[in-house]
Parts: structure tokens; sequence; C-alpha cells
């Protein structure tokens, strides 16, 4: 039987980073904690819950891929040959049976690079925005193209692909996963939960950074690989600068000369929001989620776009990767 380490990845997560070692007790062996920078007890939390913690310098950016390539590195240093790798983000709990699931799965397909499984939220129905989270966690079962930041990989392949680009901040699973596949192995989503995340999102702010991180994660996936027979990401990027970009825009530039009538081309916002409404109705979601997601879709588009003039921005202009673009507020995830 395989063994199974696990990398948790966190910063101020408190209670949340609590639940999470709690769920990996036991279960996964070595456990590290890589903390990026905490300022309330997290690194405490997890000596006490028994993980190795690795303390990321303070002088080099903090990134969710860097922090989970030291937590890989930690895992060769303690325990050189283990098999299979559960990452898992600190705010996060692991359900139960989904370590046995995922191993059983890459040994006996040795095709089989990354599974992971349902992801959902703690607390849907606390705010539109954790429910948004939710119904975005609700992605096909199979063969997939990516995964998220609750995956177990094989170590052998996240080592031969040299693991997260560390300088993304946003996006390095897809980005991994891209790489995994064009080396030939595959990643596949499997019917089982994995995990209860806990977006603690109460404020649209907070929802605008995400889907401005989304962007983000977009147009840099897009600049790195967009030019390969894949054209990875560029269908994403032109659906932003389309619906972000060009269509608000000449609304406005034409209401002018045609006044106001070109901003009856606003309308389109509509359209689509309808046609996204009509295919999350298919898929089995009620009228109210269906809509919600649809607007978010809709209203998200901007936030993207503003991700996207970010990454453009410092690539182009400053010659320089972006800064972290966190939802939560330090007070937040401080107190849990």
């Amino acid at each position: 039987m395989s063994a199974v380490a696990a990398v948790v990845i966190g910063r101020n997560e408190g209670e949340r980073l609590e639940r999470c070692l709690r769920s990996l007790a036991g279960r996964a062996e070595p456990v590290i904690y890589v903390d990026s920078g905490s300022e309330d007890d997290s690194v405490a939390i997890a000596r006490a819950a028994g993980a190795d913690v690795v303390a990321l310098d303070l002088a080099t950016p903090f990134t969710a891929a860097r922090a989970r390539n030291a937590g890989f590195a930690r895992i060769e240093e303690l325990r050189p040959g283990c098999e299979l790798v559960q990452f898992v983000d600190g705010d996060c709990e692991v359900q139960p049976g989904w370590l046995e699931t995922a191993r059983a799965h890459l040994e006996t397909q040795p095709g089989v690079a990354v599974v992971c499984g349902r992801r959902r939220e703690r607390a849907p129905g606390v705010s539109p925005y954790n429910r948004l989270a939710d119904l975005e966690w609700d992605t096909p079962i199979g063969e997939s193209d990516a995964c998220g930041g609750d995956a177990m990989m094989r170590a052998a392949a996240f080592a031969a692909a040299g693991g997260f680009d560390a300088r993304l901040i946003a996006g390095e699973e897809p980005e991994l996963c891209y790489r995994l596949r064009r080396a030939g192995h595959r990643i596949v989503r499997l019917d089982h939960e994995m995990t209860l995340h806990d977006a603690a999102m109460h404020r649209f702010g907070a929802w605008w950074r995400r889907s401005e991180r989304a962007g983000h994660a977009y147009a840099e996936c897009a600049w790195l690989h967009g030019r390969e027979p894949e054209r990875f990401r560029v269908r994403e990027v032109a659906s932003i600068l389309a619906w972000g970009g060009a269509l608000p825009a000449a609304a406005i530039a034409g209401a002018w000369a045609t006044s106001g009538w070109s901003l009856a081309l606003l309308a389109g916002y509509g359209v689509l929001a309808a046609r996204v409404y009509t295919s999350r109705r298919q898929r089995g979601d009620a009228r109210a989620d269906a809509a919600l997601y649809a607007a978010a879709c809709a209203i998200g588009k901007l936030a993207q776009l503003q991700g996207m003039a970010r990454f453009a921005w410092n690539r182009l202009v400053r010659r320089r990767n972006s800064a972290l673009i966190e939802y939560k507020s330090a007070k937040r995830m401080q107190s849990g």
C-alpha cells in the first residue's frame, strides 16, 4: 500500500487550520504545514497538532505555489521515496474516506497523476458569495484538464514536472496540470466528497477581488502557454476581453454619435446571463442558484478584466511579478 504524505499551506487561518490538521491526524504521514507569514497563532496550532512546520522566508514574496513546493521539498527530506502527496489548503477540512479513495484510484490507474474530488463550502448559506464558491466547486466528474488546491498527486510525476511555478500568484494548479498532461499524464475528478472549504466571503468587495484574481490567472497562463498547440487559456482571455472590455467600450464610445442608442449593446450582458442560467438549470441547479451564478458570470467579466489589466501592467510596464490578490482580510483570517 502506497504511503500518503500531506502538505497544508496557510496564512492566518486560525480555527480553520486546526480543523484541517485534525482531519489529517493519523491518516497521512508526515503532515507538513507551510506558513506564509501568519500574524496569528497558526504556527503554534500546527506544532500542537504534531505537524512539521516550515516557515517561509519573509524576504521572498509569498505565493501558494511557493508554499506547496516548500512543503513537498520537506517531504522529500523527511520521507524520501514517498509515493503520494495530498495537497490541501489550510482553510479546508479533508473528508472521511477521501485519502483512502484517492490512494486506491492512483494505485490501480498508473496513467493518472492527479486525483481530486468534490470540494464543498462549509457554510454556503451564510452569504451569496459563499454560495457562489460552492457552485463553482461543482465541476464535472471524470477526466479533467485541471484540479484545484486540494488534490492528491504522484510524487514522482510532480517532481518530474518541476512542481508548481512559484512565480504565479494564482492559477498555479491548472498550469501544473497543463504541464502534466503535456507529459502524458491524466487528471481525474472522482465522485467522492473531498474537502470542506471555508471561503468566509461576506462582502461584495471580497468576491470582486477573488474574480479579479481569476482574471489575472487566465492572463498569466495564456502568456506562458497560449502560443502552444492547446492554446492554453486563450479562449478564456478572449471571452473576458470581449465581454469585459470590448462590449462596454463600444456601448459608451458610441453613445454620443448614436444619441445613446449604442447603450443598448449592454443588453448583451442579459444574453450572456441567460445562456449561463440555461446551462446551469440543465445541470440541475435550482432556479435561485442558477440565477445567482449567471449574474456573477456576467458581472465577473469586469472584475476579471481588471485582473488581466493588472497582469499586463506589471508584466509589460513595470517588468515585475504582481503582488498577491487576497480576498480574505487579515482580521477575518485571524478570527476564523
